[in-house]
């Protein structure tokens, strides 16, 4: 079998994606996230609290909770039928930290939580910080001669 009979087969065995469902949902869920974080943001700023404080609230929050739902075995269900609706906002990467933590908790404390709890995250936490410090070099040098 050469590759174009193989790719034949593979979409005559595939079941037709639903594009547009997914897209609705991706777009339905990942609304109703940020629009539960602006109004718990809304929630605290009339309760007082200082802007920075009420945004460190809300990601705690909403980790929290994307945490739980992993753990429950929600998330997942979830994030099949919502896909990058769910797993963009920091809910993604709450679970994305979470989820090996939870498959590998039986092989102990550090070679399996500790161990493999970035597994997924760490690439993003490298890259982002690394981004980050590119960033503000860029910024310092055209703030020097610009």
């Amino acid at each position: 079998m050469n590759n174009e009979q193989y790719g034949g087969l593979v979409d005559k065995l595939s079941p037709p994606s639903p594009i547009w469902i997914d897209i609705i949902w991706a777009f339905f869920v990942g609304g109703a996230i940020c629009t539960l974080g602006e109004a718990l943001s809304n929630l605290f700023l009339y309760l007082n609290l200082p802007k920075l404080v009420a945004a460190s609230y809300v990601s705690i929050i909403l980790i929290f909770f994307a945490q739980l739902f992993t753990g429950m075995g929600l998330f997942e269900k979830l994030a099949k039928r919502a896909g990058a609706g769910c797993s963009v906002p920091i809910t993604g990467f709450a679970n994305a930290v979470v989820s090996p933590a939870i498959e590998y908790h039986t092989e102990g404390l550090v070679l399996g939580i500790g161990a493999k709890l970035f597994t997924i995250a760490g690439p993003v936490i490298v890259y982002g910080t690394a981004a980050s410090v590119l960033a503000g070099i860029i910024y310092y040098i055209k703030e020097l001669f610009f």
